[in-house]
C-alpha cells in the first residue's frame, strides 16, 4: 500500500465486511493475470458510516431544480413534477423494447400516436416527428427537410437562411451543418425583425428564414403576419424554434402564424427532465408542405390498431434510432394529460405574469433595453453597474450563489451588453420570486456602497472564483493529492 495520504482516511477502518469462503481457496494468480494484479493501489480506509456520510454530503451541495430556483433564460428550468417520473417507470413504458412487434407495444405506441395528436393540437401542425433527441438536433432536422423541398421543386439555388442576431446560437450552426449559408439581419430599437433588413435579404436564393417567437429578448414580435407574408412571397420557408413555446401554449399557434415547420424542446415546456447533457427530445412538427419529408418510420392508426406507415418515398430518412428518446416523450404526455387544454394555457399565463412583475420590480436598478411588455422571459443589463462601479454581468451571477440561487444566463443574446437573461417560468411561488428580487436588489446596492464583495464573489462556497475559460478548456473531473 502506497502512502497516498487521502483526507479522511484512517489507517485500519475497515468499511466491508465479507462472509466466509464456502468454496476451495485458490492462490489470487490463478484467478486474475499477474499483469493486472496490483499491490500497491491506493485506496482510502473508511468506515461504511463515513462512506456514507461523505457522499451525503456532497450531495447537499449540489444544485437543481427541486432544491434552488434556476433563473436560466431561454431553458425553461421549470420543476419536473413527480407524477410524470411515476409514470414513466410503469413496466409497460419502460420495459418495452423498440424492437418488439407491433402487436406486443400497442400500448406505447398508442401513446406516441395520441402525442402527436396533441402536438399537432397545441401547435396547429399537421404531423411531427418524435424522433429528433434534442433541440438543436429538431433544427437540423427541419432544415434537411428544407433542403429536401427545395430540391423536389428544382430549386437548388436556394442556399441562404436569413436569421436574426437575436437567434439561439444553434441556428447558424444548424444552418452551416445542412450546408446552407447562414445570413444574419440586426433587429430594430424594440427588440423585432428589421423589416427593412428583411426585404433587402430576401430572393431568389432564400431557402428560409429561422425565428424564435417570443425571441430571446422575450418579446413577440409585432410584425410576424408581415415577416411570413415577405418570406413566403420570396419562395422561402418559415422555421420557428420552439425553445421559447412556454410563452404560446394555448394562447397562439405558431402554425397560425405561418411558420411552416417548428421543433419544440420537450425538456423545456413540458417539464421533463433537463441539463447535464441530457436527455432531451426535440420533436419537428410540419404543414402540408413539408409532410412528405418527415422522418420515417411514423406511427398511423389502422382501425383499432397502431402500426407503422410505409414511408414516404420523399421522406428524409430517420434521423434518430427508432422513436428518439420515448421515455422523455411519456414524462410530457404526462404533463400535458394532467393539465389539460385550459391548464396548459395557465401555464403560459402564469410565466407571463411572473416575468413581467419580475421585469417591474428590477428595471429601476438595472438596464433595462426593452421597456415593454415582455413575455416568458426578460433581458436586463448591468451596463449601469460597470460604467459607474466596474461591476460586471459575471459579477452579479457570481455574487447571487452566495444569497442561495443560481446565476441567470448571462452575456446571451449577444446584442445586449452585459446581458442579464431570466425566465422565472410558471413553476414558481410570489414568494420565490420576491426572494430573488430582493436579493437582486441587495446586490445592485452593494456595487454602490461596496463592490469589492461582488467583484471576488462567490464568497460562501467550497470553491472561490473561478478562470471561467481554464475551467471550460481544463476541466477537473476527479480528486487527486495535492
Amino acid at each position: 500500500m502506497s502512502k497516498l495520504i487521502f483526507e479522511k482516511s484512517t489507517p485500519g477502518a475497515v468499511g466491508y465486511s465479507l462472509p466466509e469462503l464456502d468454496v476451495p481457496a485458490k492462490p489470487v494468480e490463478q484467478l486474475v493475470p499477474k499483469e493486472l494484479l496490483r499491490g500497491d493501489l491506493p485506496l482510502p480506509e473508511l468506515t461504511e458510516l463515513d462512506v456514507v456520510r461523505h457522499f451525503t454530503r456532497l450531495s447537499q451541495k449540489n444544485v437543481c431544480v427541486d432544491t434552488h430556483f434556476y433563473p436560466l433564460g431561454s431553458c425553461t428550468m421549470k420543476y419536473n413534477p413527480k407524477v410524470n417520473e411515476e409514470v414513466a417507470r410503469l413496466s409497460g413504458f419502460a420495459d418495452s423494447h423498440p424492437l418488439q412487434l407491433a402487436d406486443e407495444t400497442q400500448g406505447m405506441l398508442k401513446l406516441l400516436y395520441d402525442f402527436e395528436q396533441a402536438m399537432c393540437s397545441i401547435f396547429g401542425y399537421d404531423a411531427f416527428t418524435l424522433q429528433p433527441a434534442a433541440g438543436a438536433h429538431g433544427e437540423l432536422t427541419a432544415l434537411m427537410m428544407i433542403k429536401a423541398y427545395h430540391f423536389d421543386r428544382g430549386e437548388r439555388a436556394r442556399t441562404k437562411v436569413i436569421i436574426p442576431d437575436s437567434s439561439h446560437g444553434t441556428n447558424p450552426a444548424s444552418v452551416a451543418i445542412v450546408g446552407f449559408q447562414p445570413v444574419v439581419i440586426k433587429s430594430n430599437g424594440r427588440g423585432n425583425v428589421d423589416l427593412d433588413a428583411i426585404k433587402a435579404a430576401l430572393g431568389p436564393d432564400t431557402a428560409g428564414f429561422m425565428l424564435t417567437n417570443p425571441n430571446t429578448l422575450g418579446l413577440f414580435d409585432e410584425h410576424i403576419m408581415e415577416v411570413a407574408e415577405l418570406v413566403h412571397k420570396a419562395g422561402g420557408l418559415l422555421y420557428y424554434d420552439g425553445a421559447n413555446a412556454n410563452a404560446n401554449l394555448g394562447i397562439c399557434r405558431p402554425a397560425d402564424l405561418g411558420f411552416d415547420v417548428a421543433h419544440f424542446n420537450l425538456h423545456k415546456t413540458f417539464s421533463t427532465p433537463h441539463g447535464g447533457g441530457g436527455p432531451g427530445s426535440g420533436p419537428v412538427g410540419v404543414n402540408k408542405k413539408l409532410l412528405p419529408f418527415l422522418p420515417s418510420p411514423r406511427i398511423v392508426k389502422k382501425g383499432k390498431k397502431y402500426v407503422y406507415a410505409d414511408a414516404s418515398p420523399k421522406s428524409i430518412g430517420r434521423v434518430h434510432p427508432f422513436h428518439g428518446n420515448a421515455n422523455i416523450i411519456v414524462r410530457a404526455y404526462a404533463y400535458i394529460s394532467s393539465l389539460g387544454g385550459a391548464g396548459l394555457k395557465q401555464v403560459s399565463e402564469k410565466a407571463v405574469e411572473n416575468a413581467n412583475y419580475m421585469m417591474e420590480r428590477l428595471k429601476k436598478y438595472y438596464y433595462l433595453p426593452y421597456d415593454r411588455t415582455c413575455q416568458h422571459e426578460f433581458v436586463i443589463s448591468a451596463k449601469w453597474q460597470k460604467e459607474k462601479y466596474g461591476v460586471k454581468a459575471l459579477d452579479i451571477a457570481k455574487r447571487l450563489i452566495d444569497y442561495g440561487f443560481h446565476p441567470p444566463t448571462i452575456y446571451f443574446p449577444l446584442i445586449v451588453e452585459e446581458a442579464l437573461m431570466i425566465e422565472p417560468t410558471e413553476s414558481e411561488s410570489k414568494a420565490t420570486l420576491d426572494e430573488f428580487c430582493d436579493a437582486m436588489i441587495a446586490i445592485a446596492k452593494e456595487c454602490e456602497t461596496n463592490p469589492e464583495i461582488v467583484k471576488h464573489a462567490p464568497q460562501t462556497t467550497p470553491v472561490k472564483r473561478l478562470d471561467e475559460a481554464k475551467a471550460a478548456r481544463e476541466l477537473n473531473l476527479k480528486w487527486s493529492p495535492k
